[in-house]
């Protein structure tokens, strides 16, 4: 390294060469190079995903010391260093665009560049990125072992608490309003009634399978590549370095880390992270239909539904005053287009290996610590702003289920299906009950049915369960 006391770069070296590094950056020529070619998007990597490169880097420290590949003081400085980084320090020494080559091979020098920079300043002698940092390791098994580790803790971490927290908002509600009846809509159209508390435990249920499916995949997405290196054979590396490396990362981690059962398998293909996306997806896709409920039971105040009431958080018209919008349905909704989009990506991201390495990582990891943010942060925001204050419109409730024209489906079993359909035909056309409208066609009067009979059938809360 030279550094010029009046510049505000320093030369730095690699095999191609010198470069010119901002004077007080702690990576060096090969995070610089690609700072330089790749200007594309403006965004880096997920914090997540470089914390758990430290995480790699400190665990291989401490392994290579172990087995002989490094000496004690580099190994410990090498660790001192990582711990740095994952202690949330230097993240703004991570500058490389996600957009970059596709093993990660950028990212991983420049945590190799920003680990030596720290262990070399810290112990007073050289550590080489390669040499010692990147001892026993490559990009093609450290970058996608990263992208795991930093998946594997935000799924555990942060997803499946934020999606119980909905679940557990939703069970509240369907418990509360188990008998608030309200109409039922089958192709948006009247239907028989059902509860208020019957629809939100289907939206619970939804959210509860959505954690099952995330579970599920866990186990998967936790079996990392680390030790295979370049093409999976683990060349370079000493006899028992990838057992041992990842019985110590994921010791360190907390998280069930596991070696991969096929190195070839693990490098060449990505399907576990496609997997994952899949879960989300379908999270995804019940939000959608959920928030779109919301809105819809939420809609008015005069010429909506307007069985629910959302709580009023925000002024929703820089023009029409006093109006209230949905704001968080809508937020979240944008979420779940988000996430679907990111679904494509990291489907077509998991086609693009070719033999021995998939060449779309950067992008499939970003894109799906994204979704998994997303989708988190969409969790908790819903239940906190929207879920746990919605109010039942009760009298609204029942008096659009009590004037929906299916109530009269109880009648078929008295009077028969086709003269139900007389009744539910009338009661539309002349805009009265369908309790009404029975009375009107004479079958009270002809005794095909008493009134207390009818009013017996037409019990819009006995509807909402079996009732012969």
């Amino acid at each position: 390294m030279v550094e010029n006391q009046d510049s505000e770069f320093r030369i730095e070296h690699d095999t191609m060469g010198e470069v010119r590094v901002p004077k007080h950056a702690l990576y060096a020529a090969q995070t610089q190079r690609a700072v330089e070619n790749f200007p594309i998007s403006g965004q880096g990597l997920e914090d997540r995903q470089v914390i758990a490169l430290a995480q790699v880097k400190r665990a291989a420290a401490i392994v290579n010391e172990k087995l002989g590949i490094i000496d004690e003081g580099r190994s410990k400085a090498i660790v001192a260093a990582a711990e740095e980084i994952i202690s949330g320090q230097h993240l703004d020494q991570f500058p490389i665009d996600v957009y970059q080559t596709g093993s990660g091979t950028s990212s991983n020098m420049n945590t190799n560049e920003v680990l030596a920079h720290l262990a070399t300043a810290s112990l007073g002698e050289q550590v080489h990125p390669n040499d010692h940092v990147n001892a026993s390791q490559s990009s093609n098994d450290v970058f996608p072992t990263s992208v795991h580790v930093a998946v594997t803790g935000a799924l555990l971490e942060d997803l499946v608490p934020a999606l119980t927290r909905l679940a557990e908002a939703f069970e509240a509600k369907a418990e509360l309003w188990k008998d608030v009846v309200k109409s039922g809509r089958t192709h948006l159209m009247d239907a028989t009634p059902v509860t208020l508390g019957q629809e939100f435990s289907g939206y619970a249920r939804q959210i509860r399978l959505g954690i099952a499916r995330v579970q599920s995949t866990i186990e998967r997405v936790a079996e990392v590549p680390l030790g295979g290196t370049a093409t999976g054979t683990g060349i370079n590396t000493p006899k028992g370095f990838s057992e041992q490396v990842i019985a110590e990362l994921a010791s360190n981690t907390g998280l069930p880390l596991t070696e991969a059962e096929d190195h070839f398998e693990a490098q060449g293909a990505r399907d576990g992270l496609v997997e994952a996306s899949g879960a989300l997806r379908t999270i995804a896709v019940s939000l959608v239909k959920i928030n779109n409920d919301l809105r819809w039971m939420g809609s008015g105040p005069n010429t909506g539904l307007g069985e629910l009431r959302l709580p009023d958080l925000q002024p929703g018209s820089s023009i029409m005053p006093g109006k209230v919008n949905p704001v968080v349905p809508e937020a979240v909704l944008m979420v779940c287009s988000r996430i679907i989009g990111n679904d494509a990506a990291i489907a077509f991201g998991g086609a693009s290996g070719a033999f021995e390495l998939n060449v779309q990582i950067p992008l499939m990891g970003t894109a799906l610590l994204e979704s998994i943010r997303l989708l988190a942060n969409a969790s908790v925001v819903l239940a906190e702003k929207t879920v746990e204050g919605l109010e039942a419109n009760e009298e609204r409730a029942r008096q659009l289920a009590e004037s929906s024209p299916s109530i009269v489906t109880p009648l078929n079993r008295v009077i028969g299906y086709e003269a139900a359909a007389k009744v539910a035909k009338h009661a539309v056309a002349e805009k009265v009950t369908v309790r009404q409208a029975v009375i009107d066609l004479g079958f009270v009067e002809r005794g095909e049915i008493t009134e207390e009979q009818l009013d017996e059938q037409l019990d819009v809360l006995k509807m909402t369960s079996p009732n012969l």
